[in-house]
């Protein structure tokens, strides 16, 4: 499939399932279950635009070189990876499907970024079995974080919502919040583990994996704090009970901790890929 082709069918399957996903929740304010054309529509164009979209990672990520990284190459795969998780999370649990409508739009952008960006950062040690290991770890679980964060968002507006005693449609389609809030510690405890194994991984293996030994900057000490806020919020939680709003403004401190840690002036890259 030529490039310019599958920049457009990716990009079309995205704004096509924002428009599905929002529609989809509007009838729940009055008539209760989704239209099933609606239902069977999603199913196909949530599949399609992902296996697009993951050969349009490959075909710009994966080059002669290398690894291409560049800024809208990380940005574009890890919220090809977040709306992943999502989607084979609204598989197991009822409603999920609907927060699909606030990530299709960000795919969209993503892969526009990608079109309009030229941003080129080759890494060519990616075929070393530990850096991709480390690298899948690391990437996995930003994405899960981002999926904790967009979830956190959504029980905050909905919390507020219910505060209110109406609710708007997108919102009726979700799970009660009761769920979403075992949903997110549910993610929360996967990515925590994630980013143990990659903290664990970049501290014993740093010279290993990207030719020197562990420095302490600025964004290794960002990434540390994040570490201990999760850890915090999770065994606060397990032990003491918290939940509710002290369970989202954790989840938003720390998700802050690690944009400081990751993102800087490279986005993902300096979280995994700095090498000098």
């Amino acid at each position: 499939m030529p490039d310019l082709l599958l920049y457009f069918s990716t990009a079309a399957c995205w704004l096509l399932l924002s428009g599905v996903a929002w529609r989809a929740s509007r009838p729940a304010l009055a008539a209760g279950p989704e239209p099933r054309s609606d239902l069977r529509l999603e199913t196909v164009v949530v599949p399609v635009a992902l296996v697009l979209h993951g050969m349009l990672l490959y075909r710009r990520v994966v080059v002669p070189d290398g690894l291409d990284l560049g800024v809208a190459n990380a940005v574009s795969m890890l919220v090809w990876l977040t709306v992943v998780i999502y989607w084979l999370a609204s598989l197991a649990f009822q409603g999920l499907s609907a927060i699909l409508g606030l990530v299709a739009p960000v795919a969209f952008i993503a892969v526009l970024l990608q079109a309009v960006i030229p941003t080129r950062h080759i890494v060519t040690y990616g075929g070393d079995p530990l850096f991709t290991l480390h690298f899948v770890i690391a990437m996995l679980a930003y994405s899960l974080f981002i999926v904790a964060t967009v979830h956190a968002l959504v029980m905050l507006a909905e919390e507020k919502w219910l505060h209110r005693g109406v609710l708007p449609p997108f919102l009726r389609s979700l799970p009660p919040l009761l769920e979403m809030e075992a949903l997110l510690f549910r993610i929360l405890l996967a990515a925590f583990v994630l980013l143990t194994l990659t903290v664990v991984s970049g501290v014993f293996f740093s010279e290993q994996l990207f030719g020197k030994a562990l420095t302490f900057t600025h964004k290794t000490v960002f990434a540390i704090l994040s570490w201990f806020i999760f850890a915090g919020l999770l065994a606060g939680h397990y032990f003491r009970g918290w939940r509710g709003r002290t369970a989202v403004h954790w989840t938003l401190a720390g998700f802050t901790m690690l944009l400081l840690a990751y993102v800087g002036s490279k986005v993902v890259l300096e979280l995994i890929l700095k090498r000098g």
